[in-house]
C-alpha cells in the first residue's frame, strides 16, 4: 500500500509543476494594426514653369512646359488665363497639337500643358516676362506663375564666338548632376581651337563633354562659321545648402571669347535618418505597463525636415504614445529626442511582440521596429512558488504519516 501511495503521490506532483510552468511560460502572438491618416489639405493647387527663366535667338520660339499640380483631395478643372504678354509676341497655352483654355486634373495628380510664346521678326533683343493666370471652376483656387523669356541676337559680329543655351536655369536636389547644353559658333574667319572653361563654387564640379558621349573634353576644335552643340554637366557639393548658384562660363580662342552664365537653383536634399543612443531596439515590461526608451530624428538632408509625424503599427488593444505627439521642423544636421511609450493590453500572454514606428515628415520618411518583451509579474512568479512549496510539504507530510504504518 506505501509503494501505491508513493505512486500516486508522485503523479500528482508532476501534474501540479506542469500546469505552473505551462501558465507562467506560454507565449502568445497578436494580430497587428496599422493607425493612418491622410494629411493632404482638402483641396490645394500648384501652376509652375519648368523653367522660369530662358533664352532664345531673334527668329526662333520658345516653348516652356507648365505643370499644375492638384494637392488636394477632391479633382478640379483648372482654366487659364494669359494676363500679361509684352507687344511684339504671339503667346498661347497649348498641348502638343492644339490650343487648351483649361485642364482636368484628378486629385493627387500632376498634368503637364506647353506654353508657347513667338516674337515678331522685328522685336528686338531684351528681356520679356509673361505671366499665367489658373484658377479653379469656383475660383477659390489660383495661381499666377510668370516667365522670363531672354531675346538674344541672331548673329554674332564678324571676328567674334557665338555661345547661345536655351535652358540657363535648372532646378534640383544636390544629390544628382545638372547638365546645360550650349551651341557654339565660330565667327572668327578661321578654323580656330576653342579653350572650355568654367567657375564653380567651392566643392562643386563642372566638366565639359559632347552631346550623347561619356567622355569629357578641354578643348573643341571648329572651322570657319561651323556650329556644335556641346553638354556642361555640372555636380554639386553634396552638402551645400538650398539656394541659387551661378556658373560662369567661358569659351575663348586668342583674343575672342564668349561667356554664359548659367544657373543651378538647389532645392535641398529631404532625408531623416531615426535610431536610438544605444543601437538596441528592445524593451521589457508587463502586461497592462508602460515601457519606454528614447529615439532620435536626424535630419541628414540640406533642407529642413518640416511637419514631422508619428505612426505605429501594434498589436490590438495595445496603445503606442509618443512625447512629442509631432515635430514642426528640424534644421540640416540637427536631431531631436522623441519618448516612445509602449503599453502591452492587459490581456497580453507572456512573449516576444514586434511594434513598427513610421517616422514621416513632409517629404522623407524612416522606420523602426521595436521587440517588445512581455513578462509574468513578480507577484505570480512568488505565488507559484508558494504553491510549489506547499505542495512539496504536503507531500513530504503524507510521506512522514503513511511512512509510520
Amino acid at each position: 500500500m506505501t509503494k501505491r501511495l508513493s505512486s500516486t503521490l508522485w503523479t500528482l506532483f508532476a501534474i501540479l509543476t506542469f500546469a505552473l510552468s505551462t501558465a507562467v511560460l506560454c507565449p502568445a502572438s497578436a494580430p497587428a494594426q496599422t493607425d493612418k491618416k491622410d494629411t493632404r489639405p482638402a483641396r490645394g493647387l500648384s501652376v509652375a514653369f519648368e523653367y522660369p527663366g530662358v533664352v532664345i535667338n531673334q527668329g526662333d520660339d520658345a516653348s516652356v512646359d507648365l505643370i499644375i499640380t492638384n494637392k488636394g483631395r477632391q479633382d478640379e478643372t483648372v482654366s487659364f488665363t494669359i494676363t500679361q504678354s509684352p507687344k511684339g509676341w504671339e503667346s498661347r497655352i497649348k498641348t502638343y497639337s492644339f490650343g487648351i483654355t483649361g485642364i482636368f486634373v484628378p486629385e493627387d495628380e500632376e498634368k503637364t500643358v506647353q506654353f508657347n510664346a513667338t516674337p515678331d521678326k522685328d522685336t528686338k533683343p531684351g528681356t520679356y516676362t509673361f505671366t499665367v493666370k489658373a484658377q479653379t471652376t469656383d475660383g477659390t483656387l489660383t495661381a499666377s506663375p510668370s516667365l522670363s523669356i531672354t531675346l538674344t541676337k541672331k548673329e554674332a559680329e564678324k571676328g567674334e564666338i557665338e555661345l547661345t543655351t536655351s535652358y540657363p536655369v535648372l532646378r534640383g536636389p544636390n544629390d544628382v548632376k545638372f547638365e546645360f547644353s550650349l551651341d557654339v559658333k565660330n565667327k572668327i574667319d578661321k578654323e580656330a581651337l576653342f579653350n572650355l572653361t568654367a567657375q564653380v563654387p567651392k566643392n562643386w564640379q563642372a566638366n565639359f563633354k559632347p552631346p550623347y558621349e561619356d567622355k569629357y573634353i578641354s578643348s573643341l576644335r571648329l572651322k570657319d562659321n561651323e556650329s556644335k552643340s556641346l553638354n556642361v554637366e555640372v555636380t554639386p557639393d553634396r552638402f551645400c545648402a538650398a539656394g541659387d548658384y551661378k556658373i560662369p562660363v567661358t569659351i575663348s580662342a586668342g583674343e575672342a571669347t564668349a561667356a554664359a552664365e548659367l544657373t543651378v537653383i538647389i532645392t535641398g536634399t529631404y532625408t531623416i535618418e531615426t535610431g536610438t543612443a544605444s543601437g538596441l531596439l528592445s524593451l521589457t515590461t508587463q502586461k497592462g505597463k508602460p515601457g519606454s526608451l528614447s529615439v532620435y530624428i536626424k535630419n541628414t538632408g540640406s533642407a529642413p525636415a518640416s511637419n514631422i509625424e508619428f505612426l505605429s503599427v501594434k498589436p490590438e488593444n495595445w496603445k503606442v504614445e509618443f512625447d512629442p505627439e509631432t515635430i514642426d521642423s528640424i534644421e540640416p544636421g540637427d536631431l531631436k529626442q522623441v519618448e516612445v511609450k509602449i503599453t502591452p493590453a492587459a490581456e497580453a500572454l507572456v512573449g516576444d511582440y514586434a511594434v513598427g514606428v513610421n517616422i514621416k515628415s513632409e517629404k522623407s520618411s524612416d522606420n523602426l521596429e521595436f521587440r517588445v518583451t512581455v513578462k509574468a509579474s513578480a507577484a505570480w512568479g512568488w505565488i507559484g512558488i508558494g504553491i510549489i512549496i506547499l505542495v512539496i510539504l504536503g507531500l513530504f507530510a503524507l510521506f512522514v504519516t503513511f511512512g509510520r504504518r
